[in-house]
């Protein structure tokens, strides 16, 4: 199978990884011309929980050097999906299919808009993964990834794409209810990341502390008073149980909110637990923890350049 994915990120990069190991053709979609000359070079390499171990890559700025694929997967920040599905188009043909593996709620709709519903696969993974540099990751946890399409049709192409997950090492199932899936991912992100954005803690840290694991709960709660107002059926019967799972399985993750504070660069806070803070005013429901939540990781952005130094 031929495969691209856009955005070698964290996760990008570690899931071309597992395909370029288990002999899929592989290519990285780039919009930085230097790192991705960088990874044609020394090929990726990751450390963590699967071991240490290095592929080669090919990576490239544009899509028609590629050809047609035949499953695209976007792995960029949500603000950026429009312009990664635009990027991609040259390589997107009839038959190949879309699959958003992204953060936040929306991306379906984006993608959709650009290269046709038909085409488009929601995905969610609870797979861990930390950016040390352009080409070098490190897998902080193994999780299972869900795929499925938004009319709940499983499909050839989901089963084959399955199929290549799978032999690759990667635990992935087909759900009925991806939107499920979605909103059910969106709460553990609403939960986690921007916690960990303001603390800078990894997930691990944010149950290990009074503040922090309360904050995280009353966060869950009421997202999910939300997703059960909109009649969305979670995956999982205890929310609250699940987030906190999560933050043990990834302990040593830094979250990708936290990765992007870090770098100083933009988060999706508002495709996160701003998703949260439209929904619930729009239902009526309070949601004063995300919404402050909201508050403080956009101003940590907007204030970048008036940090206090030591």
């Amino acid at each position: 199978m031929k495969i691209v994915i856009v955005g070698p990120g964290a996760m990008g990069s570690l899931l071309g990884s597992f395909f370029s190991k288990s002999k899929e053709e592989v290519w990285l979609l780039d919009k930085n011309n230097d790192r991705a000359s960088r990874i044609n070079a020394g090929g990726i390499s990751i450390e963590g929980v699967s071991g240490e171990w290095q592929v080669k890559a090919r990576s490239t700025v544009n899509a028609k050097e590629i050809g047609e694929a035949d499953l695209v997967i976007i792995c960029v920040k949500s603000y950026d999906t429009r312009e990664a599905a635009l990027a991609a188009k040259p390589a997107i043909g009839a038959k190949t299919r879309v699959l958003t593996l992204q953060n936040g709620i929306g991306n379906v709709e984006v993608i959709s808009e650009v290269v046709g519903a038909e085409k488009v696969i929601g995905g969610v993974t609870n797979l861990g993964a930390t950016l040390i540099e352009p080409g070098k990751v490190r897998h902080a946890g193994k999780g299972e990834t869900i795929i499925g399409r938004i009319d709940g049709k499983i499909t050839a192409e989901l089963r084959s794409i399955r199929e290549v997950f799978i032999k690759s090492g990667l635990e992935t199932r087909i759900s009925k209810d991806i939107k499920g899936a979605l909103w059910s991912k969106l709460i553990i992100n609403a939960g986690i990341n921007a916690l960990t954005a303001i603390t800078r803690l990894n997930n691990g840290r944010l149950v290990e502390f009074d503040g922090t694991r309360k904050i995280l709960r009353e966060a869950v709660a009421e997202a999910t008073k939300v997703a059960k107002r909109k009649r969305i059926k979670l995956i999982y019967d205890d929310p609250l149980a699940k987030v906190e799972a999560v933050c043990e399985a990834t302990a040593a993750n830094v979250s990708s909110m936290l990765a992007d504070v870090l770098r100083k660069k933009r988060t999706e806070i508002d495709y996160i637990n701003g998703v949260v803070v439209r929904q619930g005013q729009e239902l009526g429901i309070p949601v004063p923890i995300n919404s402050v939540l909201v508050d403080l990781v956009r101003t940590i952005e907007a204030s970048y350049s008036r940090e206090v130094k030591r």
